[in-house]
């Protein structure tokens, strides 16, 4: 099997982009082999626009995922003559999702999924902020050493949450001012410490802005490959819209054969 292969960086979050049609079923295990021995952290599918957008795509586990997506509206901005906005279509999202593209200062953002829920929950011991994307949720703590092992004692946190493709559990260093993301997907067969990570950068936000003012709440989450702005509006106490944005780059495709 030969297949046209994308590799995307958006903000060190390294994406591969299948642009060649593969059955659902398949995806799964042809993402495990494509990122056997490469540096990607993920792999999502391009596939044809059902809900009028320029393009869908598809990951590996059906889930969401912000900086793929950011770099996916780049591609397809790309195609279409590169326009400074696109609309795309996301697994783990009923609607298209807003895509803005700087091609010169190569830099591409989001629009973001608002919250189902953000609650004060954590394991036996630690309170962090349990943050529900719809489809992907993230458990973001402060100040506790980056570690497997209590992404497992978080991890039974996220087994009733309907509708969910991917967890992560969000570790903020208040001191040095930094983001750890450590997510799993689990139809996909992955648990990755990310680069970088745009639905967790935006949990980051939500726990951290919750006694936050009305009006906008930026902030720059340096990670360990990148750094992700998140751009937040508050109305009345609650999040109204969401963006994340960073640096983002394509590489040219190429034939992979498996």
């Amino acid at each position: 099997m030969e297949l046209n292969v994308l590799r995307a960086d958006p903000a060190g979050n390294i994406t591969l982009f299948v642009l060649d049609p593969v059955p659902a079923g398949d995806r799964a295990g042809l993402a495990a082999r494509l990122m056997a021995g490469s540096d990607a952290e993920q792999v999502g599918f391009v596939c044809p626009p059902v809900m009028g957008g320029a393009g869908r795509l598809e990951m590996a586990g059906g889930e969401f995922c912000g900086n793929a997506t950011r770099a996916f509206g780049m591609l397809m901005s790309q195609r279409l003559g590169r326009p400074s906005r696109v609309q795309v279509e996301v697994s783990g999202c009923s609607a298209p999702v807003a895509v803005e593209v700087d091609w010169s200062a190569k830099t591409a953002r989001a629009q973001m999924p608002l919250p189902r829920s953000v609650r004060l929950l954590g394991p036996e011991g630690c309170t962090g902020t349990l943050v529900d994307l719809a489809g992907i949720a993230h458990l973001v703590v402060e100040d506790v050493p980056p570690g497997l092992d209590f992404f497992q004692r978080a991890e039974p946190l996220f087994r009733d949450i309907p509708g969910l493709e991917a967890y992560g559990v969000i570790f903020l260093d208040s001191k040095r001012g930094t983001m750890t993301p450590l997510v799993k997907v689990p139809a996909a067969g992955s648990l990755v410490w990310e680069g970088s990570c745009g639905s967790g950068s935006l949990a980051a936000a939500m726990a951290q802005s919750r006694k936050s003012p009305d009006g906008p709440f930026v902030r720059s989450y340096l990670q360990p490959a990148g750094t992700v702005e998140v751009t937040l509006i508050r109305r009345e106490g609650r999040p109204v819209s969401a963006w994340i944005g960073g640096p983002a780059s394509l590489d040219p495709p190429v034939a992979v054969r498996l």
